[in-house]
Order: C-alpha cells, then sequence, then structure tokens
C-alpha cells in the first residue's frame, strides 16, 4: 500500500514535466512518421464500386461482392448494394451465397484427390465403381443432342435405342462429353430431393444422349455421378469427404451445402427481373428445397449445391493457382492440377472444358446459374470472383457487359497493386 501511495504522489508533483515532455516526443517523432509512410496521398478511388453502383441503382442487380487476389494476399474485397432490397439491409463482405455450379471445380478438384492416391483412374468405366451403368444404351437419333438441360427420354422404344460404342469413362463424366444428359426425368423440379446413391441410379435408368466420347453436352448428371463415385471409394459420404479433405483444411469455414441459422442471416436475398415493372422482385431458388437448413428432406447436390462467401472461394482459388498447394500443404499433384485445367472435351461445341474447369486461353473459371462467376488468369496470377444472386436475364444491356469489364478493373489492380 505505501509502494502504491509514494508512486502516486510522484506522479501528482511530475505531471506538468511529464506532460511536456510526451508532447516533445511526439513532435519529434512526428516527422519520422510522415517520412516512413511517404508523402500525403488522396485514396485511389474504388472503380469497382463505382461501375457497380449505377447498376445497383437503376436496379440492374441488387448488390454484389466483389474479391481480387494473387496467390498470396487479396487485393480487393468490397461489397455494393443489398443483402436485402425491401429491408435495405446492406450486404456485407462475408455474405452466403448459393454458388451453383460454381461448384462444379471444387467437386472435381475432390475426385482428382483420390485419382492423386490410385484409388480411381480417368480412363476406367464408370461401372467399374457403379454397376448400375453397365449396358448402357445411347439414343439412335442425335436431333435433340443440344437440348442440354432436358431428360435424354424416357420415351424411347427399343427399337429407337443403340448399344454405347463402349461403357461411359471416368474422364468423359469429367468432361461433359458422356451423353449423360443435364439432369434425369426424376429430376422434374428441385435438383436436391434425391440422395446422391438414388439420382445416379436415375441417371443410369435412362439412355444417353449420344455415343460416349463423340459430343458435349453441360451436364450435371456427370459430375454428380463422379461424386458419387467419391463416395463409393472413399467409404464416406460425398459431403463429409468435402467437408474433411478440402473445406476445412483450407478454412472454408463458411462453405456448406446447409446453411445454419446464423448463416442464413447473412444469405444474399435472390431477386429477378419482372418484365412488366422493370422492376427487381425477390424470389426463391427453385433448384432448392426450403428450408435451406433441413439436412433431412435436402441432400447434398455436387454440381451445383454449395453454399459459401467470396473470401471462402478465394481460398480455394489461391489453392489451385498455386499449382494445387495452399500454406505449405499440397491437395493435388501438378499432373491432377495440369489435367484438370487442360482441355479434355476436343474443344466440342465451341467449349473448351477441362475437368471441372471451363478452359480459355489464359486460364480458366467457372460461373453459376445465378450470375456469379470464378475466373483465373494464370497470364497475371489474378483471381476474380464477382458474388451476386440474380435469377434470370439482366434488366440492362450492362447487365451482361458486367463481369468482363470488372475483369478488367481487376486485372488494372493486379497490375498496379496500391489499392
Amino acid at each position: 500500500m505505501r509502494t502504491r501511495h509514494l508512486n502516486s504522489d510522484t506522479s501528482h508533483r511530475n505531471g506538468p514535466f511529464v506532460k511536456k515532455l510526451i508532447l516533445v516526443l511526439t513532435l519529434l517523432s512526428f516527422p519520422l512518421s510522415l517520412q516512413a509512410q511517404g508523402p500525403a496521398t488522396t485514396e485511389r478511388p474504388d472503380a469497382i464500386r463505382s461501375y457497380l453502383q449505377p447498376l445497383i441503382d437503376n436496379h440492374t442487380l441488387s448488390g454484389a461482392v466483389t474479391l481480387v487476389a494473387t496467390p498470396d494476399r487479396i487485393l480487393y474485397l468490397q461489397s455494393a448494394g443489398y443483402r436485402d432490397l425491401s429491408e435495405k439491409a446492406p450486404l456485407p463482405t462475408n455474405a452466403i451465397f448459393w454458388i451453383a455450379s460454381t461448384s462444379k471445380p471444387m467437386t472435381a478438384t475432390a475426385f482428382m484427390m483420390l485419382v492423386d492416391e490410385g484409388k480411381v483412374s480417368l480412363d476406367d468405366p464408370v461401372e467399374k465403381y457403379l454397376p448400375e451403368f453397365h449396358g448402357q444404351m445411347v439414343k439412335a437419333a442425335n436431333e435433340d443432342k443440344a437440348q442440354n438441360g432436358l431428360a435424354a427420354s424416357n420415351l424411347q422404344t427399343p427399337s429407337q435405342l443403340a448399344a454405347a460404342s463402349h461403357p461411359i469413362l471416368v474422364r468423359e463424366i469429367l468432361s461433359h462429353t458422356s451423353g449423360l444428359p443435364f439432369k434425369s426425368s426424376a429430376q422434374p423440379g428441385a435438383l436436391d430431393t434425391l440422395s446422391l446413391k438414388d439420382s445416379v441410379l436415375s441417371f443410369a435408368a435412362e439412355p444417353l444422349m449420344f455415343q460416349p466420347g463423340t459430343g458435349y453436352s453441360y451436364s450435371n448428371e456427370g459430375i454428380d455421378t463422379a461424386a458419387r463415385i467419391v463416395e463409393v471409394v472413399s467409404g464416406m459420404p460425398y459431403e463429409r469427404f468435402m467437408q474433411q479433405r478440402l473445406f476445412e483444411p483450407l478454412g472454408m469455414k463458411d462453405t456448406t451445402f446447409w446453411p445454419d441459422s446464423e448463416q442464413i442471416t447473412r444469405l444474399a436475398e435472390t431477386y429477378k427481373l419482372d418484365p412488366k415493372t422493370k422492376d427487381l422482385v425477390k424470389v426463391r431458388i427453385s433448384q432448392l428445397t426450403y428450408p435451406l437448413n433441413d439436412r433431412q428432406h435436402r441432400f447434398p447436390m455436387p454440381a451445383g449445391g454449395i453454399f459459401s462467401t467470396a473470401i471462402d472461394v478465394s481460398k480455394f482459388c489461391q489453392m489451385i493457382l498455386n499449382g494445387g498447394t495452399l500454406n505449405g500443404k499440397r491437395y493435388l499433384s501438378p499432373a491432377s492440377f495440369h489435367a484438370m485445367t487442360s482441355v479434355q472435351n476436343g474443344a466440342m461445341e465451341k467449349q473448351d472444358y477441362g475437368f471441372g474447369w471451363v478452359v480459355s486461353k489464359n486460364g480458366f473459371g467457372h460461373g453459376g446459374a445465378f450470375k456469379n462467376a470464378m475466373d483465373i488468369d494464370t497470364t497475371t496470377s489474378r483471381i476474380f470472383i464477382f458474388m451476386v444472386q440474380q435469377d434470370g436475364p439482366w434488366g440492362t444491356s450492362g447487365g451482361d457487359a458486367m463481369v468482363p469489364a470488372l475483369e478488367r478493373l481487376a486485372d488494372d489492380l493486379v497490375s498496379h497493386p496500391t489499392y
């Protein structure tokens, strides 16, 4: 007690001196602080927000989260607009989005892990792991091959079918060249009402759209079938494999098939253009069953059922841009990384596709049904992620030009990283 009292007395007597000393030290250190920071400059304008804001104001879109990154750091992460228009609730940067088909590269990556472990081969017939695909038939006529999104046909008679020239191969289901249609007749509405096992059984029960390896048709069924092989080979449910082998190790803490109650409070509402009023109206996601956190009646959809955030998706992209590694951990071998991101469909139908990735001369990426985009430019080592929840067409011509314009602004950030 006495020591505390003496200290208090000393502080009281020397108070004015101490205050002067602090002031002198502060003035002496001020120029050094300025010198360390460099000359004072005006903050660089946010070109991405400036581009998006007029589109939000005219209700082309409700809101978006944009992220730009390099292999080792995030250069830009900002939101614009609203999570919920009616409540004028701002869209947070950690908003949850249904990323739809942007799920495909993640599922393909998990599959290639098993290829690396020697548990499955790309040149294996699918029936080696899933016997239900044995003896598949093909529609004899090719005229509706381009009807992407429709069942192959459940009205074909035996005379209209031909035997498959060869069993569909693993590499064909990953590259949309197997002949499997987009979805089966067992999935007339929402795509998450059947277990993965039952979904794949329905795929095998219907004829292929064309002879395996002779065409390209974008197919949810192919990616879902690959995920079913993951279950069979790994001995665990697909969603658990994704969680244990990809999401958790990468630190993707907000990535899930079932957003929980807290995540739902951050879920970006979905909007669609009303052609009559030319305004945005809130809608539900027709491909999914509600409530979204219902684990009893909703099943994982490997080709398009993941919910995530921009920051989580960026971690996955950084791993891919680093050739399959992140923070010293290797997820993919160089050979698997190269196979995934190289053209595997023979450039059929004017669409270059690898295994789960759309491939371009500058890199690879993937989009989703509700306009979100994920693009990796390997020539500039740039990651671009655009998260939005927009059903149907954009309201203005500016909508279709949005992603290319934003990618150019992202390239500028990478070229001049002084944001």
